[in-house]
């Protein structure tokens, strides 16, 4: 298929400079995305790093703004406003300090990076091979700037709630702790030889351990002690303008916190209804019994760690099979289950996604967290596979990857415009599952329902930490209440309290998708084509809301 003659217009040759640009700022994405060009690099965290990315975005604002928007094509529309909107953010986030923050996170910090990075960078052949040891030696500088970083967190004030410098803190110990026979990085490393994981391994007790002791005498030392007691980004400096800031980051919304705030309790109270009935009809008194049944039936509950897999395995297989009857086009890119690292599984959520690598060398891979298996509930797994696999993200991602009418800027960085279109389609996936047939029972759709809920309490939670004052405690006992797990109660209120805004994706995403569709099913009535309007949503790639809103009727023609 040969490209469209506009993908070389003057609005594409900027965007894929910029993605350009942003892959050698960030050499550890250009990995993920099966580019190898710098896989002898990590990125500079230091002033001088954070200054070249902030003249990037200054400058593609000034160029992109230059570029009349006037007689584009709609694609070229988009990407401008794209542009755009992504340069604002990082201006505006720079001026804030945000790195002080992201810094110190149990989920994705510096001290993660190599491990999994591990994973995908390909060290089979002496050229890969020096890459990776290049890339390994730079980890000195690397956590050093990072160091430096949490220092100015101390001299401005602007440092991590406790509780996320504390889980920080716990898994660098794990980690450290570990003997060096057994240390991940040598064991992750996709070497050719004994020799070379010997070569790894030296390299770990020299300059990886060392790295990681620095920053966690920092980080434990004088940092812990100054780090923020209540949890929400209300208590940083100028918190309430960050909050706002965040929730543009991750939604593409100016959205006021209160009123996010009520949209989530107003969700809680629709799901509430699904969840009554289907207890009622299984003759239980209420959800929390009928919960309570399901968390007790040995069945429902996984035996090993494979057993986690194998299901989630079996889900996709399903869902695939079903899938060409709600979808004109599916993506070429497999999707491989695998178990989330037990270095992080204690702080990492349920399930997490992957992207393909572009030379589709490698396919999408949707990450099971094994960590207390008896709280790994089958009713659970099931809906959360639909939503980061099958039909969720991998068909959103791997689709987007692999659209040849799109620029390599919108097919691979669009997810820089933040994360309400991907985990809208994510949540929109597992209510479609329910249509698909895809649940096996009635109590893989109530955790099908818990987990709509869930996403609705994130909405609660996340203001009402961030904005509304809440303690943890009250964060993870509202979540108890909507049907989560005292450990997955606690992992996600952490989650959230580490990244603010982020969880409101979820929910806001999806309620765009399904207001559109409705508002289209009501344009034409019997005729609405279901295929051709999915089809839509997934073939311009991630996308403001907004921009969402204002294109997609016109994309989903209506019948003659």
């Amino acid at each position: 298929m040969t490209p469209p003659d506009d993908l070389a217009s003057p609005v594409n040759r900027l965007a894929d400079r910029f993605w350009e640009d942003i892959l050698e700022l960030n050499p550890t994405t250009a990995t993920v995305y099966g580019d190898e060009r710098y896989n002898d690099r990590l990125e500079d965290p230091s002033p001088a790093g954070r200054a070249r990315a902030r003249r990037l975005v200054e400058r593609v604002k000034a160029e992109a703004e230059a570029i009349a928007p006037d007689g584009l094509s709609v694609e070229d529309r988009i990407t401008r406003d794209m542009l755009i909107v992504i340069a604002e953010q990082g201006v505006e986030e720079d001026d804030q300090g945000v790195h002080r923050l992201r810094v110190v996170d149990q989920i994705n910090g510096p001290q993660t990076l190599i491990p999994q990075i591990c994973q995908f960078q390909p060290a089979d052949t002496p050229e890969r091979f020096e890459q990776l040891v290049a890339r390994l030696e730079a980890y000195g500088p690397f956590m050093a700037a990072n160091t430096e970083i949490l220092r100015e967190g101390l001299a401005t004030g602007l440092t991590a709630p406790r509780i996320v410098a504390e889980r920080t803190v716990a898994q660098l110990e794990r980690m450290l702790a570990i003997p060096l026979a057994e240390a991940i990085v040598p064991s992750l490393a996709r070497v050719a030889s004994d020799a070379d994981r010997d070569r790894i391994r030296a390299i770990t007790a020299e300059v990886l351990y060392p790295a990681d002791r620095a920053f966690l005498d920092v980080l434990r030392g004088d940092y812990l002690a100054a780090t923020r007691e209540d949890p929400g980004l209300w208590s940083a400096p100028d918190g309430e303008s960050l909050y706002r800031t965040q929730i543009r980051s991750w939604t593409t919304l100016d959205l006021d916190p209160r009123e996010v705030h009520e949209i989530g309790l107003e969700e809680l109270r629709k799901v509430d209804e699904g969840r009554r009935a289907i207890a009622a009809a299984a003759g239980a008194a209420s959800p929390r019994e009928y919960r309570r049944r399901l968390d007790e039936d040995a069945a429902n509950s996984p035996r090993s760690k494979d057993e986690l897999l194998e299901r989630a395995r079996e889900d996709i297989e399903r869902a695939m099979a079903i899938a060409p009857r709600f979808f004109g086009t599916l993506p070429r890119a497999g999707c491989e289950v695998r178990a989330v690292e037990e270095f992080k599984e204690k702080d990492a959520p349920f399930a997490y996604y992957f992207p393909p690598a572009t030379d589709g060398s490698r396919g999408g891979t949707y990450y099971a967290n094994g960590y207390d298996l008896p709280s790994r509930k089958f009713t659970k797994l099931a809906t959360t596979t639909y939503h980061e696999a099958v039909p969720g993200h991998h068909f959103q991602i791997a689709l987007e990857q692999e659209n040849e009418n799109l620029s390599t800027f919108r097919r691979l960085g669009a997810r820089m415009v933040g994360g309400a279109y991907v985990e809208g389609w994510g949540l929109y996936s597992e209510k479609l599952a329910d249509e698909m047939g895809l649940f096996r029972s009635e109590a893989e759709r109530f955790g099908m329902l818990d987990a709509v809920a869930w996403r609705a309490a994130r909405l609660v939670v996340d203001t009402g930490l961030h904005a509304l004052r809440w303690t943890r405690r009250r964060a993870i006992d509202f979540l108890l209440e909507t049907g989560l797990s005292e450990t997955d109660a606690t992992i996600e209120t952490d989650r959230y309290i580490a990244w603010p805004g982020q969880a409101l994706t979820y929910m806001i995403g999806c309620r765009e998708i399904e207001r559109l569709r409705a508002e289209l099913e009501a344009r034409d009535g019997s005729r609405f084509d279901l295929r051709a309007f999915h089809d839509q949503v997934l073939a311009h790639g991630s996308l403001p809301l907004a921009t969402l809103t204002r294109e997609l009727p016109t994309w989903v023609a209506a019948p003659a």
